[in-house]
């Protein structure tokens, strides 16, 4: 395992006895919530705390507007009464006007939807489009992206292709995008921006290139904007002036946009998130969809079919938080981006500390541009394989996840979280990155 030294910061024998225990076959490859339990349980054993950045999990306090307006709700008997499955109507304007003053893209109400998170979005929107098309039965990944909504394909039993987009970026993306979708099994294509794990953003030439083959060639592009706002590079805090938040909805009608709470308005514990339809395609007609359905209306399929099925709507007093968190956020009073702010400043202080003990960044530039500093940094180290510096890392009070599980192809590493890492422990960080550097002389 180690090539100089077993004197680590976590006792060596601690860290092997507790991987024996849980059986794992290989860290590198264990899933985000297995290195979750394998550092929860090394740090029991150990008593010394890690330095983690293996979960993308908010590290701010939620935002308070949101927390007083569920506590009135709660108050009040919310929680004896089933919420409608389509959500609030006042929640559902909210979201429609979140999308006019911050993407600047026109959506009716209707066509808004709150979900159980994100995650139960992807969810239910992966379900309902591999029904729309016998002929159309696979998901075009972009990656990297977040290891789960390949999960969710294979739990539901589904058929997905993905490429890792570095090289494809700029020009070189149309063709790479034209070479699947001329297949003609392709429904969907589905990509983060900013980017889970890379942090890499597309730019809006590159959004116009994908709506347009969207149109082209009748594909749906799934546009998951967990990060929202947070390429810090630009202001996109202001209701109603630009820059908005780049959006592929400015050049096709075929888009689905998946909006989390969790990030940006540090609301991940009470799982709500919105999906935003393109109205033409909430009410476009799919034959194909009255072989599950009720209806061949993709928005009544969706809402109706799928998502009452899953959960019969969202949690009611949640959808009262995140309805009061958008109308201050429209309304120009509660800035989000500046209190997120705080994840890209951290992020630059923990790359430097990264690279100045010979590590570099894998993703590092947004085709001609430097990254931006955000919630996730993507590094590696000389020599070592990214499932091998995972579990070398391990020993030394550090934890992240093995890029390999997100679908890179760029180059062996890591993905790190900056969020539960407080400004308190970077000089513990620095003296154990130092410790790894000098026990991994680079040849």
């Amino acid at each position: 395992m180690f090539t100089n030294t077993k004197d680590t910061p976590i006792p060596f024998e601690i860290v092997n006895q507790v991987i024996d225990e849980m059986k794992l076959a290989s860290v590198g490859k264990a899933s985000i919530r297995e290195i979750k339990r394998l550092v929860d349980n090394i740090e029991k054993a150990s008593g010394i705390s890690f330095i983690r950045m293996e979960m993308g999990v908010p590290g701010l306090k939620p935002a308070q507007v949101g927390v007083e307006a569920e506590v009135e709700a709660l108050q009040r008997g919310v929680a004896a009464i089933y919420p409608e499955i389509d959500g609030l109507p006042h929640l559902k304007l909210e979201i429609a006007r979140f999308v006019k003053l911050f993407l600047d893209t026109e959506v009716s109400p209707e066509s808004c939807i709150p979900t159980v998170g994100s995650m139960q979005g992807s969810f239910a929107i992966f379900m309902t489009l591999s029904r729309l098309n016998k002929e159309r039965d696979t998901t075009l990944f972009i990656d990297p992206g977040f290891p789960v909504h390949k999960m969710q394909h294979k739990v539901l039993g589904l058929k997905f292709e993905s490429f890792d987009v570095y090289n494809y970026r700029g020009e070189k993306l149309r063709e790479k995008l034209e070479s699947y979708f001329k297949q003609g099994n392709i429904h969907s294509v589905l990509y983060s921006n900013p980017n889970n794990p890379s942090w890499i953003c597309f730019t809006d030439d590159e959004l116009k290139t994908i709506g347009e083959l969207a149109n082209k060639y009748n594909i749906i592009v799934l546009e998951d904007l967990a990060y929202f706002g947070m390429d810090f590079r630009k202001d996109y805090s202001k209701p109603g002036v630009p820059p908005f938040q780049p959006t592929v909805s400015k050049y096709t009608d075929n888009y689905i946009l998946m909006i989390s709470s969790s990030k940006a308005f540090s609301y991940a514990g009470q799982r709500i998130g919105m999906m935003v339809i393109s109205d033409k395609l909430f009410s476009s007609k799919y034959e194909d969809l009255l072989l599950y359905y009720n209806s061949d209306i993709f928005g009544r399929a969706m809402v109706f079919g799928t998502i009452y099925c899953l959960s019969s709507g969202t949690a009611h007093s949640a959808q009262y938080a995140l309805a009061a968190i958008l109308k201050s956020c429209n309304e120009g009073e509660f800035n989000f981006v500046r209190d997120v702010r705080e994840y890209g400043e951290k992020a630059h202080i923990m790359k430097e500390l990264f690279t100045s003990n010979g590590f570099i960044i894998v993703y590092d530039k947004d085709i001609d541009q430097p990254i931006a500093d955000g919630f996730y940094f993507t590094i590696a180290y000389p020599g070592l394989s990214g499932e091998a510096l995972l579990e070398e890392l391990i020993y030394y009070g550090i934890s992240a996840i093995a890029l390999s599980i997100t679908g890179s192809e760029h180059a062996e590493g890591l993905r790190a979280c900056v969020s539960l890492v407080p400004r308190t422990q970077f000089p513990e960080m620095e003296i154990r990155l130092r410790k790894f550097h000098q026990d991994h002389p680079i040849q």
